[in-house]
């Protein structure tokens, strides 16, 4: 099979299109003849060298989300079938032609959801799941700060969270990109280049406070995170690329009774994301198309998955970005 190749660590330009062998899939696991593959940040992280892949999983083949045909099951699989259309969260891999996932990891493509948009939806409704409605208790009719509202978990956390009766806000980098928020569902989208999203909160909310914040952010937003959160708030990291240290105010953690925590969602294992893949099966797939859609940006070739590193790492876009692999295989009649 062909696949995207990390030859060494560094910038979009050492991601090459080389021959590798099919995988072979495991007793509980699947083989994918993939469609398209979505593009996420710990993508470009694995690629610098900086988020080593679990044990068991290529290291140098990125790839967290797949959407494809089933091409062949282990021995004990008996929830899919040869031929299903699905998509799949999995460990790494998924920027080449072929891949295995967990049978449990994989889901059905959602009503009104084409099998190409359907690569965009693993990875952030995995993490928006878990980090928001499983650690972060979400209840409805909390108010929601989603920081990076553009970006895929930002675009997924916005539907979700309005679809399930919150109330979302939002910051973005700029005055486009908040528009786009609010179209999504977000009541209000701060430009935290011009504006300090602490103080608009503040003045719009008139005294109220944030129940739940997903930040993705770190360093400087701490400390405002921490000061706009209401009474047992709780503040769910994902990420911190304004860096990993931040001030925190100690005092008002215990008055508050705040909680602060966070998670990633690639170590865990096969049965919590299972878990995790059935209750969205079962509490958000119905959602589709009405309540939530799909928000691709755009998509390259598999061969040109360096031009989706450069523009990711641009931020110049707005939700996911896609690689596409495979066609539909034609059959005589």
């Amino acid at each position: 099979m062909k696949a995207i190749v990390i030859t060494k660590p560094g910038p979009p330009e050492v991601l090459q299109l080389e021959e590798r062998p099919l995988p072979v899939p495991k007793d509980n696991e699947v083989l994918i003849r993939v469609r398209a593959a979505g593009v996420n940040r710990p993508d470009l992280a694995q690629r610098l060298g900086k988020y080593p892949a679990p044990d068991g999983v290529p290291e140098d083949i990125p790839g967290l989300e797949v959407s494809g045909w089933v091409e062949k099951l282990g021995k004990t699989v008996k929830t899919w079938e040869i031929g299903d259309e699905v998509c799949a969260l999995i460990a790494g891999g998924g920027y080449a032609e072929y891949v295995v996932a967990p049978a449990d990891q994989c889901l059905t493509i959602p009503e009104g959801v084409s099998l190409e948009e359907a690569a965009s939806l693993p990875e952030t409704f995995f993490t928006v799941w878990n980090n928001v409605f499983k650690i972060g208790r979400f209840q409805s009719g909390e108010k929601v700060l989603v920081h990076g509202g553009s970006s895929g978990i930002g675009v997924t956390a916005i539907q979700m969270i309005k679809a399930l009766g919150g109330e979302v806000y939002t910051t973005a980098g700029t005055d486009e990109k908040c528009k786009i928020c609010e179209k999504l569902g977000s009541r209000m989208a701060i430009n935290y280049r011009n504006e300090d999203f602490e103080e608009k909160l503040k003045t719009r909310l008139q005294g109220a406070e944030i129940n739940l914040i997903l930040d993705m952010v770190g360093g400087s937003y701490a400390l405002k995170n921490i000061r706009l959160l209401a009474q047992k708030g709780r503040l769910i990291m994902i990420n911190a690329m304004d860096g990993s240290i931040g001030e925190v105010d100690l005092i008002r953690i215990m008055k508050k009774q705040l909680v602060l925590t966070g998670s990633t969602l690639r170590p865990q294992s096969v049965e919590y994301k299972g878990n995790i893949a059935t209750e969205l099966m079962a509490q958000v797939w119905p959602l589709f198309p009405d309540m939530i859609h799909p928000v691709v940006h755009t998509a390259f070739p598999l061969k040109e998955a360096f031009k989706a590193h450069q523009l990711m790492e641009s931020s110049k876009h707005v939700g996911k970005i896609l690689l596409l692999v495979q066609e539909q295989i034609k059959t005589s009649s």
